[in-house]
């Protein structure tokens, strides 16, 4: 069987062969384009490439072989996944991923000269991320499948576009506001569960020309997955080890952002705990101090075990989904260990 190690190398040809030959006819157009097309690459230098391998097996579990053609279709999973990054780092004015300076930070360089070096780099910024986007598209329909094949999974594309954004701009809206668990759940769900897990897979099953009761198992399976997977990355942002993760811990807490670990934490702090909770979120200046006295809060109010409880619980409903699937073996096998793998993750 395939292994993840090797699906990810020809992922990643795949994927920076196309966007090394886009940016260069980018900068072909004048030199002046130089660090744009270098934060392009940088885009998608690194990751798991998790949302194309979900793609990838949603093919396979349809009962296709292996395909290189769907391998460079798969691939556009993760340009949508690096325009998104780009899009909220900006929003979020993140200032780092992964270690690396985020693009509207490292384009400060290019527009130093600008009358507003910030505005002009974040504007910039936007850009790399719609350009990302439209690639995404770019590299799906170019792949090499049948036209016939990419007709099935291209109304997808639209489902997936309008549930991302809806996620996003969820969280804006709700960003700073006191959410309930269900609120921030929902964001959840629409921002970042859906297009990890299971629009990949819809799209790589509509490739492959599953069935009804197939793509049905593939919701079943992904959306709790993907939910665990987001609800995993929140403890990370605030437990994880920065040296790991690539961010800082309290980029979460300074933003206010509206996660299912604060608002159980606000449904569970006693009133000082709560109080001290409010005025810290949404502080630029917070410290070492402030993260350790708002994981103890987190500790105490029942947040982290909350949150660790609807991780199993969503994991266990994923298993159960997959079990009944009656998917491939091969296809079965590598979607219970992409489970086990973003769940359990550090980083």
């Amino acid at each position: 069987m395939l292994s993840q190690a090797d699906l990810k190398t020809r992922i990643d040809t795949e994927l920076r062969a196309f966007v090394a030959t886009e940016s260069a006819l980018l900068e072909a157009v004048d030199p002046l384009l130089a660090p744009v097309g270098a934060q392009l690459r940088a885009a998608v230098a690194d990751g798991k490439r998790i949302r194309a391998a979900f793609c990838y097996w949603g093919w396979r579990a349809a009962g296709q072989g292996d395909s290189t053609a769907m391998v460079r279709a798969a691939a556009a999973m993760e340009l949508v996944h690096a325009a998104a990054l780009v899009h909220d780092d900006l929003i979020d004015n993140s200032p780092l991923r992964r270690g690396v300076r985020t693009p509207h930070v490292a384009l400060r360089d290019a527009t130093a000269k600008s009358p507003d070096p910030d505005g002009a780099a974040r504007s910039l910024a936007l850009l790399v991320g719609d350009l990302l986007m439209a690639w995404a598209g770019q590299l799906f329909t170019g792949c090499g499948l049948p036209a016939i094949y990419l007709a099935r999974a291209r109304p997808m594309w639209s489902v997936l576009a309008r549930e991302l954004i809806a996620g996003e701009c969820l969280e804006v809206l709700r960003t700073g506001t006191e959410t309930d668990p269900q609120e921030s759940l929902a964001i959840v769900r629409y921002k970042t569960a859906k297009y990890t897990v299971e629009h990949p897979l819809h799209i790589g099953g509509r490739l492959g020309g599953a069935s009804a009761r197939t793509l049905g198992a593939f919701t079943d399976y992904g959306l709790p997955l993907g939910e665990a997977f987001q609800l995993r990355d929140d403890l990370l942002a605030v437990f994880g080890d920065p040296a790991v993760t690539g961010k800082s811990n309290l980029d979460d807490l300074a933003a206010a952002r509206p996660t299912a670990l604060v608002a159980f934490a606000r449904q569970g702090a006693d009133l000082r705990d709560r109080a001290v909770l409010d005025g810290l979120l949404g502080r630029t200046d917070l410290g070492a101090h402030d993260l350790i006295e708002v994981r103890a809060i987190l500790q105490r109010s029942g947040a982290r075990g909350r949150v660790e409880q609807l991780i199993a619980q969503r994991v266990r409903r994923a298993r159960a989904a997959l079990d009944g699937a009656n998917l491939p073996r091969g296809a079965a096998e590598a979607l219970r260990r992409l489970a086990e793998a973003v769940t359990t993750r550090s980083s």
